[in-house]
This record gives C-alpha cells, structure tokens and sequence, in this order.
C-alpha cells in the first residue's frame, strides 16, 4: 500500500486550485493505496467526486482550522 500526502493549504495560500492536482494523484492510486489530503476546511466537492468514483475515505479534524480526509481505493471493484 502507497499513501500520497498533499497539503493544499500552501497551494490555496498562493492563489492556486489543488483540484486538478488532487484528482490527478487520484487517478494514480492502485487498489489500495490511499490519498491524504490535508486542507482548512472539509473538502466536500472532493469527497462527493472521489466518492462517486468508488474511493472510500475517512475524515478527522486535525486542530483549529485543518482537516485531514483519507482517500482508498479499494482492493476489489465490490468493496
């Protein structure tokens, strides 16, 4: 298993949309590996997107002001 971890607060920080690269390191995930996405606000859009493309994910609050959500795919197309 592979986990790739992106912090877009920098990335929003400079003015730059992280979805094009979020999604791109999605599309790049095997059968589970997981995608750590760490942002200053729940990241709803995203969840709904990656969710809707089978991912599985988990949510935790990381402090005042950061949210880290956890994207899986899964082993098996049924999971």
């Amino acid at each position: 298993m592979k986990t790739t971890r992106i912090d877009v607060r920098p990335l929003l920080d400079r003015g730059e949309n992280p979805l094009p690269r979020l999604l791109e390191a999605a599309e790049r995930l095997g059968a589970g590996d997981e995608l750590e996405v760490t942002a200053p606000f729940l990241p709803a859009p995203l969840i709904e997107k990656l969710r809707g493309d089978g991912f599985v994910f988990q949510v935790r609050q990381a402090g005042a002001g950061a949210w880290v959500v956890v994207f899986r795919r899964p082993d098996s197309p049924e999971k």
